[in-house]
């Protein structure tokens, strides 16, 4: 077989990094969500670029499929090895190459943490600012397009990389993008790159855009007899102009969950969780004129959280928000679905999802990231009970047709994967057949991370 020919070819060049233990095979199959494990042929733990080309050269040479593989908290299969193969690991290209405080950028290497760089950011009195929640790698942040609670405003990942280094699916090196500001110099492969998760080449480093720490930050909760109620609060906040760092939406049965998991005594009712960036006075005034504007729509138990140890807390405890709405019903697997819609379609496409998931009897606590337009139903099921999971299966379809019909998308931030793989075609028609055809152009030997993203090959 290839892989044993590739194996063979790279053993002298990684020597112990690398691995065909059973146990780092197993680790580096597994998914945070429903998929089956599946376990690449071999582990690859390069330490520089040039590790990294000679990997893929080799796995060209003898067709064998690459994975990159940066912490493993993707959701949608990205960095299984469902056609076996070479899963490279970055946990030892973790540098931070070169800060530059004056233009606001960095360089790092992808296995770099989103925590790390940002500890290491502190003194500068910059910061990084792309939450997803999960302490991911920059790399896997990159691959997958995330964004996360402080995308409203910082934006996703597509607004704050500048640059990248990227292995071909040929081993060949090559640069897109400049630490310049803009450019109207030729195609934007930076953008090409960023998003396509693995299936166009490995990125090896990225260039990122950073911003100053804020004066003063600011962070509450609200309480809503309503979901509907909340959305309403934040579709007024938004067209008011007020510069929401965060704003985030809790369901009741996410309240409960949260509740039980995290020690809260949240009251059981939707909640909005809220966080202002600015100046000590632009955030009192902006926390004044959301309270003032959430008691217009029925908002009560407005709490601030103004000390660094109670606004910590308060994150921690939305971002453990799935492990807590898992760990509410043990022994079950999630799906978790992961639309966008306009936010003026906000309302409805909550209150559908609710009624449906409802009807069809099923576990979906909801929470997201309101102020895009995008939320995660966290659909539960007995992973032993083939009918329970297909019933889950059947509502997340239903609920990205209904994104799709409310002018959305599939997924808001998660990626395709092989999770969404299905619902390509009906959100993106022919243009699906089109990054097919880049695909083919960029990796004809469809080696770099198969199966994936675009249309099956014949």
């Amino acid at each position: 077989m290839g892989i044993r020919d590739a194996i063979s070819e790279l053993s002298p060049v990684l020597g112990q990094r690398l691995s065909l233990s059973k146990s780092d095979l197993q680790e580096h199959g597994r998914s945070e969500t429903h998929f089956a494990d599946a376990p690449p042929d071999a582990v690859a733990y390069p330490e520089s670029t040039e590790e990294v080309s000679r990997i893929v050269q080799a796995c060209a040479r003898h067709g064998v499929p690459v994975i990159g593989w940066g912490t493993g908290t993707s959701l949608e299969g990205q960095a299984q090895a469902f056609s076996g193969g070479i899963c490279v690991d970055f946990q030892r290209m973790n540098r931070i190459l070169e800060v530059s405080q004056g233009d606001m950028d960095v360089r790092v290497q992808p296995g770099v943490t989103r925590e790390a760089l940002n500890e290491e950011l502190r003194a500068t009195g910059l910061f990084f600012p792309v939450d997803p929640g999960a302490n991911a790698s920059i790399g896997g942040m990159t691959s997958t397009r995330a964004s996360g609670t402080t995308a409203v405003r910082y934006g996703t990942m597509r607004d704050n990389v500048l640059g990248l280094e990227v292995v071909t699916a040929t081993g060949e090196v090559i640069r897109t993008g400049t630490r310049a500001r803009k450019s109207s110099a030729g195609y934007d492969l930076t953008a090409l790159f960023v998003g396509s998760e693995g299936t166009l080449g490995l990125i090896t480093e990225i260039t990122l855009r950073l911003r100053g720490t804020p004066e003063a930050i600011s962070a509450a909760v609200c309480a809503f007899d309503s979901v509907g109620d909340a959305v309403e609060t934040v579709m007024a906040a938004v067209q008011m102009g007020l510069p929401l760092a965060r704003i985030e939406l809790m369901d009741t049965q996410s309240v409960e969950a949260v509740n039980a998991y995290s020690g809260a005594a949240l009251p059981a009712c939707p909640h909005l969780l809220l966080e202002f960036h600015g100046s000590d006075a632009g955030v009192a005034e902006q926390a004044q004129m959301f309270g003032d504007l959430a008691q217009e729509f029925g908002g009560k138990g407005f709490d601030w959280a103004r000390k660094t140890e109670e606004r910590t807390a308060l994150w921690a405890m939305r971002h453990a928000a799935y492990h807590a709405i898992v760990a509410h019903r043990p022994g079950t697997k999630a799906l978790v679905t992961d639309i966008c819609v306009p936010i003026s379609n906000l309302a409805r496409a909550l209150e559908e999802t609710r009624s449906h998931l409802d009807a069809q009897g099923i576990e979906g606590p909801i929470l997201g990231h309101v102020g895009d337009g995008n939320f995660h139903a966290i659909l539960q099921f007995d992973p032993e009970d083939a009918a329970d999971k297909a019933r889950v299966l059947a509502a997340s379809e239903h609920l990205v047709e209904l994104a799709l019909s409310l002018g959305g998308t599939a997924t808001g931030e998660h990626g395709i994967g092989v999770g969404k793989l299905g619902y390509m075609e009906r959100e993106h028609g022919p243009a699906w057949g089109l990054m097919g055809t880049i695909k083919q152009a960029l990796d004809p030997q469809n080696i770099m991370n198969p199966g994936k993203l675009v249309p099956p090959r014949n």
